[in-house]
C-alpha cells in the first residue's frame, strides 16, 4: 500500500489541560477509552498502525472489513474500542492487544470484537492533512456507521456542558479541537486539546523507590481491605517535592506492610497519606494512571 510504504504518518497530538471551557473557535467530542490508531484502507487492503507506528494489523482481523467502506486508497485516524454494555471498556481492549496465538486472535474477534471509532481522515486519494478540521469532517461523514466502524459526534462551542455529561456518564473525557486547525503529523500543539475526568482520592505510602537518581520517586500505594494492606498502585514524584526529604527520614521497615513483597523499594509504616488523580479502577482494584497531587496534611 503506497501510502503506507511511501511517508511516514503518525497521529496528531493533544496538549493537556485540567479544566473543560467555552470557545466557538473550538468543535468537542467525547474521549474514547482505547488505542490510539491509524487505519490505512484500500479496497484490497487494511493496515492498522499503532500510536508508535507499529503494524498491529493481525491484531484485528474484523477491522479488515473496512476494505468494504473504501473505494480508493484512504487514512482514518482513531481508536480502537472494546464497548460493554454501551460504555468503552480498557480493561477487554487489554485482553485483546496481548493476545498473541492466531486461532485465539480469531475467535477472540467473533466473541469479542473492537470497534474502530474514526474522529478524523488524512488520505482520500490525496492527502486532506491541510484541509481545515471541519472540511475533514465533512468528507468523513460520508461514510456510513456499522457494526465495527463509528464516526464521533461533536458539538461546537459548549466544551463545559459536554464535560458535565461526560462526568455523569462515568467517561474518560473530551478533545477539543480547533476547527480551523489543520491535521500536524507527529506534531503537538493546543489545536487539539485533551481534558481528563479524573477521579481524585488519598492513598497511603507503603514504601518508595529511586528509579531516576537525580529527578524522580515511584511512590508505592496501598489501602486497607479486610484488615490487610494491600497495593493498589504506583505513582511518581518529583524528587524536589518536600515530601522526598520526609521520607527520606522515616525509619524504614525490614519487612513489607503490603500483603507482597517487591524488590528494591524502602518499606515504609503507613502514616502518610498522598492525593492522586486518575483514570478509573481497574478489574484487579489497581489505579489506571495515577497522577501525583499532594501530600495530605494532617489535621
Amino acid at each position: 500500500m503506497n501510502i503506507w510504504e511511501n511517508k511516514k504518518w503518525g497521529p496528531m497530538l493533544l496538549e493537556e489541560i485540567e479544566k473543560p471551557f467555552k470557545s466557538n473557535d473550538y468543535l468537542f467530542e467525547i474521549k474514547f477509552d482505547g488505542h490510539r490508531t491509524l487505519i490505512f484502507a484500500s479496497p484490497k487492503k487494511v493496515i492498522i498502525q499503532s500510536r508508535n507506528l507499529i503494524d498491529v494489523s493481525y491484531l484485528y482481523p474484523e477491522l479488515q472489513f473496512l476494505k468494504k467502506l473504501v473505494t480508493k486508497e484512504t487514512i482514518f485516524d482513531g481508536e480502537i474500542v472494546v464497548f460493554e454494555n454501551g460504555k468503552p471498556n480498557f480493561g477487554k481492549l487489554q485482553e485483546r492487544a496481548h493476545l498473541k496465538n492466531a486461532l485465539k486472535i480469531k475467535e477472540a474477534s467473533l466473541s469479542n470484537p473492537v470497534v474502530f471509532v474514526c474522529f478524523d481522515i488524512l488520505y482520500e486519494g490525496k492527502d486532506l492533512t491541510k484541509e481545515p478540521l471541519l472540511k475533514r469532517k465533512e468528507i468523513l461523514s460520508k461514510y456510513p456507521d456499522n457494526d465495527i466502524f463509528m464516526k464521533t459526534k461533536y458539538i461546537e462551542g459548549e466544551g463545559i456542558k459536554l464535560f458535565k455529561e461526560v462526568k455523569k456518564a462515568n467517561l474518560e473525557g473530551i478533545i477539543a479541537k480547533r476547527k480551523n486547525s489543520e491535521y500536524l503529523i507527529n506534531i503537538r500543539c493546543d489545536n487539539w486539546i485533551k481534558i481528563k475526568n479524573y477521579q481524585r482520592k488519598s492513598f497511603l505510602v507503603g514504601g518508595y523507590e529511586d528509579i531516576l537518581k537525580n529527578y524522580v520517586v515511584t511512590l508505592y500505594l496501598g489501602e486497607y481491605q479486610n484488615k490487610e494492606f494491600h497495593l493498589i498502585g504506583k505513582v511518581n514524584m518529583a524528587k524536589k517535592n518536600s515530601l522526598y526529604t520526609k521520607l527520606q527520614k522515616l525509619k524504614t521497615l525490614k519487612n513489607s506492610p503490603f500483603t507482597e513483597e517487591f524488590p528494591n523499594i524502602n518499606y515504609l509504616k503507613p502514616t502518610i497519606m498522598v492525593q492522586v488523580k486518575y483514570i478509573e479502577r481497574t478489574k484487579s482494584n489497581n489505579l489506571r494512571q495515577p497522577i501525583f497531587i499532594k501530600e495530605e496534611k494532617k489535621k
